[in-house]
């Protein structure tokens, strides 16, 4: 008898965040670090950049574990949105840090008030309309560019004075395995100088 790979509809809610944890611990560890074998430009801005919030975030997570009382239960899933939501355009940014040198290359680069910024100062929409031209191949249909406006609109009700769909702690810990394979799939792409040094991406066996 074989065993399957596990997906992350296996998982359970602690084990999804077991695993976020350790992918986005592995990102702060070996990407903040990348002086003298990643082109200068990438290192540069990975060093910059604020990888360990996104480890901390990713412990955050598990406060969404269960339900919250009542009279804090949408108040506290707005904020479960916006947590996953910053982790969600954090790996965006990661990705596009990673290519730097591709990204200020490409002529159609990510603009601000007429012009081009680096991914690193970019709003989420922008991110994702990047990444739709240059991995999904301006498929607005891909199940990662739906997603990607899902929890841009899950997190935009941080302005919460006007009525927006929040759905539930349900979808919402759905949309947290989701994440878990986007973050996946993004740190599958990044270039490592030594399989040694890789993430294990794997989830297990059934």
């Amino acid at each position: 008898m074989f065993l399957k790979p596990k997906t992350v509809n296996d998982l359970s809610y602690e084990e999804t965040v077991d695993k976020i944890v350790y992918l986005n611990n592995y990102v702060k560890e070996f990407w903040s670090s990348a002086d003298g074998w990643a082109p200068d430009s990438a290192a540069n801005l990975l060093n910059k950049s604020r990888l360990d919030w996104l480890y901390s975030l990713s412990h955050s997570l598990y406060k969404w574990k269960d339900d919250p009382y009542e009279q804090s239960y949408n108040g506290d899933l707005i904020l479960a949105w916006v947590n996953l939501g910053a982790l969600t355009e954090g790996a965006m940014k990661l990705f596009l840090s990673v290519y730097h040198n591709d990204y200020l290359a490409d002529e159609d680069k990510i603009k601000q008030r007429g012009k081009d910024i680096d991914p690193d100062v970019a709003a989420f929409d922008g991110l994702r309309r990047y990444l739709l031209k240059v991995l999904w191949r301006n498929d607005e249909n891909h199940k990662s560019n739906v997603w990607l406006k899902l929890i841009q609109q899950r997190r935009n009700t941080i302005h919460a004075y006007q009525d927006k769909e929040i759905d539930d702690f349900i979808d919402f810990r759905i949309q947290v395995r989701n994440y878990l394979q986007f973050l996946i799939d993004i740190v599958g792409r990044l270039p490592i100088p030594d399989e040694i040094f890789g993430p294990d991406l794997s989830l297990g066996y059934k």
